[in-house]
C-alpha cells in the first residue's frame, strides 16, 4: 500500500530568554505529540534573536541550551529536523528576494514591530522591521503546511501567506500556502501577576512567569504569589481569571480535566490549591531539567545532532531556493 506523504509542520523559537511553562504547554509539549503525524522541522531562530542586542557568548550558550531542552522534552532527532537557523544560509537569501515583493506599509503595521520598537526605541533597526519577511522565508523554504502558533500570533502566518500568494501570482506556482495550527487546550497561559496578559519569557516582573529552568522552590514560591481573587473558591469563571489560569496550568501538568480539577479542590482554600499547582509543575519539570543537564554535559553529541539537522534542512532549503532563483531569472550558469 502506498504511504501518504506527511504534512510539514515548521516552528522556530528564539534562543533569547528562558522558555516559560506557557511555551512548554502551548508549543514544545505538543510538538512531541505531533512527531508521528507530521514531518516536524524545528529551528533555533538565532537570526531573529539579533534584532535586539545580544551578548555573543550568551547567544551561543542559549542556543545549545535550547537544543538540549528540545531533546529533553522528547523531540526525536531521527524523527524530526532540529537545526540552528544561521547554519542554513538560504534563510537570508530567500529573505532578500521576498523583500522585493513586500511593502514597507505592511511591515510598519505588524504588531510585533510596533511593540518591539516601543520597547527598544534606541535600536529600531531594519532587522526589527524585516523580522516578518525572515519569518516568511523560514516557513516558505520548507513548503510548510502548518505553523503551530498561539491565537495571538496568526498575523505572522497571514503575512507569510500574503507574500507567498504575491510571489506565486507574479512568477508561477512556487510556494505552498501555510496554515496556522492552533492548539485547542493550553495554547494561551497567562501571567501569574496579571492574568489579562499572556505569560512571557521577557516579562520584567520575575514573579509573572514560571520558567522551565526554575527549581522547585522557585516554582512553588511564584505560584504562592500568584494573583487570584477574594472568594476562595477553586472554580473556572470569566470573573476569576487568575484561578482559571491556575486551573489550566494544573490540568496541563497533572493530566486531568477541568471538571476533575475542580472536584479535587472543592472545599479547599487557595493556599492548598496554589501549592498543589506548584508541586505538579515542579514534579513534571524535574526529569526534563535533569535530562537537559545531562545533554549539555555532552556537547559533542549536541553538536552532532545540530550538524545533522542543518544538513537535512539545507538540502530542502537549497531545492526551494534554486526553484525561486530560476523563477525570478537569476543566472545560474546553466
Amino acid at each position: 500500500m502506498e504511504q501518504t506523504q506527511k504534512k510539514v509542520m515548521y516552528s522556530a523559537v528564539q534562543p533569547s530568554g528562558n522558555l516559560t511553562i506557557g511555551n512548554y504547554i502551548g508549543s514544545v509539549r505538543n510538538w512531541v505529540g505531533l512527531q508521528q503525524e507530521f514531518t516536524g522541522i524545528f529551528a533555533i531562530a538565532n537570526m531573529h534573536a539579533i534584532t535586539v542586542r545580544q551578548s555573543p557568548a550568551e547567544l551561543r550558550r542559549r542556543t545549545l541550551e535550547l537544543a538540549a531542552l528540545y531533546l529533553a522534552c522528547g523531540l526525536d532527532p531521527e524523527g524530526c529536523i532540529l537545526y540552528v537557523q544561521s547554519q542554513v544560509p538560504q534563510h537570508a537569501e530567500l529573505t532578500w528576494v521576498l523583500n522585493t515583493i513586500t511593502y514597507v506599509g505592511e511591515m510598519e503595521r505588524m504588531t510585533q514591530y510596533k511593540d518591539k520598537a516601543a520597547k527598544h526605541a534606541d535600536n529600531i533597526n531594519m532587522g526589527l522591521m524585516d523580522y516578518p519577511v525572515l519569518m516568511a522565508a523560514d516557513i516558505l523554504l520548507y513548503l510548510t503546511d502548518y505553523v503551530p502558533v498561539g491565537a495571538d500570533q496568526k498575523q505572522h502566518v497571514e503575512i507569510a501567506r500574503d507574500i507567498a500568494a504575491r510571489f506565486n501570482n507574479r512568477y508561477g506556482e512556487t510556494f505552498r500556502m501555510p496554515e496556522p495550527y492552533i492548539m485547542a487546550q493550553g495554547a494561551r497561559i497567562m501571567s501569574l501577576q496579571d492574568p489579562s496578559r499572556k505569560m512571557s519569557k521577557s516579562d520584567e516582573n520575575p514573579n509573572a512567569s514560571v520558567y522551565l529552568a526554575d527549581d522547585k522552590d522557585t516554582i512553588i514560591r511564584k505560584f504562592k504569589r500568584a494573583v487570584t481573587d477574594s472568594d476562595n473558591c477553586v472554580r473556572a469563571a470569566e470573573d476569576k481569571p487568575g484561578i482559571t489560569n491556575l486551573l489550566a496550568i494544573y490540568c496541563a501538568f497533572a493530566g486531568c480535566s477541568l471538571a476533575e480539577a475542580e472536584r479535587a479542590f472543592e472545599g479547599k482554600g487557595y493556599g492548598d490549591f496554589k501549592l498543589a499547582v506548584g508541586e505538579a509543575v515542579a514534579d513534571k519539570l524535574a526529569p526534563v531539567q535533569a535530562e537537559q543537564r545531562r545533554l549539555l554535559a555532552d556537547k559533542a553529541y549536541l553538536n552532532g545532532i545540530l550538524s545533522q539537522g542543518a544538513e537535512r534542512a539545507y538540502r530542502i532549503a537549497r531545492k526551494t531556493l534554486d526553484k525561486v532563483y530560476r523563477k525570478i531569472g537569476f543566472y545560474r550558469g546553466e
